[in-house]
């Protein structure tokens, strides 16, 4: 149910602009937003790009859906809904990130092309960049780090991806990391060249 807005007053226009900000930190904000399956190494590549974006000079905020699940996220749970409102949120925080001028690496399965699309009209088409960590289900169970294929077999996880949940592969404009025989900073520097020149800041 969405709340009665009749007696907030938002004071946005008060603050310095976003522009302010990137003039401040020199460098533009963008949301770097990975989709993927579980176990298909979107944390993982995210910490190694964040790295690598530092030693560049570059402020940045890794928004990682296991951490966000343990906080603002805790009271929901896997079903549609609950997904739905998990990438609400996380879009919601994005904005401000990016209007402080701090560039957002998020990752999350958001298995639909309809939930990253709530994402994408919440965050702005112009500051959304999809980045599909693409590798098989079959290379995510072999690998199976936090033993979550296991269990979705055996029926202790309901509506897992990929397997009695679908995952619907990016079909729009979105950069393409195919992950299978690359290591991990192989795709993050892969990652890094497509959208260092959209992260720079040019007065």
């Amino acid at each position: 149910m969405k709340s009665d807005q009749t007696n907030i007053y938002p004071t946005f226009d008060l603050f310095n602009s976003r522009k302010d900000k990137e003039k401040c930190l020199s460098q533009k904000s963008r949301c770097i937003w990975m989709t993927g399956l579980s176990g298909s190494g979107k944390t993982t590549i995210a910490v190694a790009l964040q790295r690598e974006l530092y030693k560049l000079g570059f402020l940045t905020q890794v928004l990682d859906g296991d951490n966000i699940r343990s906080g603002i996220g805790s009271d929901l749970d896997f079903s549609v809904e609950s997904r739905i409102e998990n990438i609400r949120r996380v879009a919601e925080i994005t904005k401000l990130f990016l209007n402080c001028g701090i560039i957002t690496i998020n990752c999350f399965v958001s298995p639909t092309i309809a939930i990253r699309n709530i994402a994408k009209d919440i965050i702005g088409v112009d500051d959304f960049e999809e980045v599909f960590i693409n590798t098989s289900f079959e290379e995510c169970e072999k690998r199976d780090v936090k033993g979550l294929y296991k269990k979705a077999k055996l029926g202790e996880i309901k509506n897992f991806t990929g397997l009695d949940a679908p995952f619907e592969k990016p079909t729009g404009d979105h950069i393409n990391i195919l992950t299978e025989n690359r290591t991990v900073e192989d795709c993050a520097k892969l990652l890094l060249q497509s959208i260092l020149p959209k992260i720079t800041y040019n007065e």
